[in-house]
């Protein structure tokens, strides 16, 4: 053995091979935590756009009444009986959406509906003088007042209750019902 080597040993086993680990995992099918997160955000985005499609509703019915409020003012200008009849008619109307008897009370439970909506009793004051006004032949009225309360009012006013909405449903489902 020349210059002081070691000889080689053969290796006795069998040959190995380095540890190879398995591959990453994929990115599908996501963890269940991700489904759940996924199911969350699409429930949001579900609740934002129904939200948003009920203000913008409710805002076109808010516009809709205030253009028959102004409607009603441009047609019967020259005439206060004439007025105060078409504003307690225009009342009267969007009053049905809080509660389907408003149509015919009088007195306390007009003012009890009346009130239902979050304005100031001096315009509920005002908008009770129309039910003497409209039968009242020539009767002085402060049109800017009663309109401004009306104005008030009709942009105050809140959803239909869900009672009301059952009993909308109801009713159109008996109409249909009976038609067929």
């Amino acid at each position: 053995m020349p210059n002081g080597s070691v000889p080689a040993v053969a290796p006795t086993g069998p040959t190995l091979r380095d540890i190879h680990l398995p591959p990453a995992p994929g990115w599908w099918p996501p963890a269940p935590g991700w489904w759940v997160l996924a199911a969350m955000l699409v429930l949001a985005l579900w609740a934002i756009a129904r939200r948003w499609r009920q203000a913008r509703a409710r805002a076109r019915r808010r516009d809709a009444l205030l253009a028959m409020l102004e409607s009603v003012l441009v047609r019967h200008a020259q005439s206060p009986q004439a007025l105060a009849t078409g504003l307690h008619e225009l009342l009267r109307r969007a009053a049905r959406r809080l509660e389907s008897a408003a149509i015919t009370q009088r007195g306390e439970p007009w003012r009890a509906t009346l009130a239902r909506v979050a304005v100031s009793g001096e315009n509920i004051d005002q908008l009770m003088q129309l039910d003497a006004a409209m039968y009242r032949p020539q009767s002085a009225i402060d049109v800017d007042a009663i309109t401004a309360a009306m104005r008030a009012w009709l942009t105050a006013l809140p959803e239909a209750s869900g009672e009301t909405k059952a009993l909308r449903s109801r009713r159109r489902w008996r109409r249909s019902r009976d038609a067929a």
